[in-house]
């Protein structure tokens, strides 16, 4: 697979990031997908995702739900939540994910728990997140 064949991407959390990369992979003639929850998902529902870029505001209808299975799988996915947030889109992110499809993390921050599991010397570190 190469950079120009992502037909289809999604976005897992459409906050600051997710919404800006979001909107220029859907300005590159992506389909663009997102999962989001609260009042985010009506708005995306609604709206698309809208970018103002020194006051010219562009919007990109895309296809919002907050449940991935409804989104099918992806060429491409950008997961864009906090780090606290990973371990509940691990436990839902399957639907989208095919043979083919790129994960990618647009997170900040690395949770307390990083080397848990991780093995030698700092397994069971607990980092001062």
């Amino acid at each position: 697979m190469t950079t120009n064949s992502f037909k289809n991407a999604c976005i897992y959390g459409a906050g600051a990031i997710g919404g800006w990369l979001g909107a220029g992979l859907a300005g590159a003639g992506c389909n663009v997908s997102v999962v989001a929850r609260g009042a985010t998902l009506p708005a995306l529902q609604a709206d698309g995702l809208r970018l103002n870029k020194a006051g010219a505001v562009t919007s990109h209808p895309v296809t919002a739900s907050a449940n991935p299975a409804d989104l099918g799988v992806q060429d491409l996915v950008i997961v864009a939540v906090k780090a606290p947030a990973l371990l509940e889109v691990a436990h839902h992110i399957a639907p989208l994910i095919g043979p083919n499809t790129v994960v990618l993390t647009a997170m900040n921050g690395v949770p307390w728990w990083f080397f848990q599991g991780f093995g030698g010397a700092l397994e069971n570190t607990a980092l001062k997140a």
